[in-house]
């Protein structure tokens, strides 16, 4: 049924504007399909910065466009892309400038999986490919823990069982509780608020405990955020995330440094067993007795055989054989030095011999004499050297006498 009646006021000297005919058309549109679900491929998705989300639904015969208002976009949770699968519930709307009809959405869901599943995947992709699951940057718990952080809601059961084997456990450990939602809307933002406040706390904090209690993957889904993970993935403070049951795997635990499969475990994660603890004191107390009395007796008997020793039993043994060995030492170095100087003074005797053999004295004591021109000191050997009148010294074995030439011969 039309939404207007023919008439016969409609002819070719009156016709309808594309305005009205339009307009007719979306009324009629619009009217006829005020809620549809439509399944088909994303293609052409486009996110411009006003927030709305431009796409084309396809399959293998026609093509539907589509639109998210930025109010409707906020809420979906997995992230589109071209080729993906989905199904959507909105209103067909007619969109009179282009003349062209589009599909407004309200809800959309992917095909054959879950959005929440979809957008957990899909951010456990993202932040897999940034290293925040490497298990190369998770660090360990310390040994003995006595400041201890929980973030948590004061109000559930995982607190109050963490606090029960805690307090069974290790009584010297103090806990701070951060109270925080762990689901619903705003749950995220407040859990990683409650991560960053912990870590720029001055009271130096050993671990810090995320944990909350079991539940669906829609109750668990503020550990699976991204600021949340983010948050743990910073801290400087080692992590342990105790989210859910042991069938439970949350992004959170992934990027914690230690996860403990219930709230109960990550208390004895982070905190040893007294009784436990007090058996190994008791069993290194025994082991160091023992070792210290088998030292003892050790030392007791290094110390008999030291006493009986010659040096404490005759102490001045020793100086005594010291001092007649220095004895020998010296007349052994009196003999050796008196033998050395006797060679060496027949040695000096054999070169003065030699010496005075060569020595021109030697000659003149057989009678001969030495001539020198006694103005320059030259050795005289030929007559022809001197000239009448000249003065000579002449050098006999004992003395000496200066002459003048008088007479030259050859």
């Amino acid at each position: 049924m039309l939404p207007f009646e023919l008439s016969d006021e409609l002819t070719p000297t009156r016709p309808l504007t594309v305005a009205e005919l339009t307009g007719q058309i979306k009324d009629l549109v619009e009217a006829g399909f005020p809620a549809v679900w439509v399944a088909g491929e994303v293609s052409n998705f486009a996110r411009p910065q006003s927030g709305h989300c431009y796409l084309t639904l396809k399959d293998e015969q026609a093509q539907l466009r589509a639109v998210i208002w930025r109010n409707v976009a906020a809420h979906v949770r997995f992230e589109l892309h071209d080729g993906l699968e989905v199904i959507c519930r909105g209103r067909v709307e007619v969109y009179a400038p282009r003349g062209t009809y589009q599909l407004i959405i309200e809800a959309i869901e992917p095909r054959g999986l879950g959005a929440l599943e979809l957008a957990l995947r899909q951010l456990r992709e993202k932040l897999a490919r940034e290293g925040l699951f490497d298990p190369a940057r998770k660090r360990p718990l310390p040994e003995f823990v006595r400041q201890i952080a929980v973030v948590t809601s004061p109000t559930g059961a995982a607190i109050r069982d963490f606090l029960q084997v805690l307090r069974r456990r290790w009584r010297g450990a103090d806990v701070l509780i951060l109270p925080v939602r762990v689901q619903g809307d705003g749950a995220a933002e407040e859990i990683a608020a409650a991560i960053g406040v912990t870590n720029r706390l001055a009271r130096p904090i050993d671990v810090l405990i995320v944990t909350r209690g079991g539940g669906s993957l829609e109750d668990l889904w503020a550990f699976n955020e991204e600021a949340v993970v983010r948050a743990i993935a910073a801290s400087r403070i080692p992590v342990v995330s105790a989210v859910g049951h042991e069938i439970d795997v949350t992004l959170s635990d992934l990027a914690a440094d230690v996860r403990a499969l219930t709230p109960s475990e990550a208390a004895e994660l982070v905190a040893p067993a007294a009784e436990e603890f007090f058996n190994v004191l008791d069993q290194i107390k025994k082991r160091l007795t023992v070792a210290l009395r088998t030292q003892a007796q050790a030392a007791r008997v290094r110390l008999d055989g030291v006493a009986r020793h010659t040096i404490f039993r005759r102490p001045f043994q020793q100086v005594f054989e010291r001092a007649r060995l220095l004895d020998d030492f010296s007349g052994r170095l009196h003999r050796v030095m008196k033998t050395h100087l006797q060679t060496a003074r027949q040695r000096a005797t054999a070169m003065a011999a030699r010496l005075e053999s060569l020595s021109p004295l030697a000659v003149l004591g057989r009678g001969y004499s030495l001539t020198q021109r006694l103005a320059d000191g030259r050795i005289v050997r030929s007559a022809v050297e001197l000239s009448v009148g000249e003065q000579i010294a002449t050098r006999f074995a004992a003395g000496r006498a200066v002459s003048r030439v008088e007479e030259i011969a050859e």
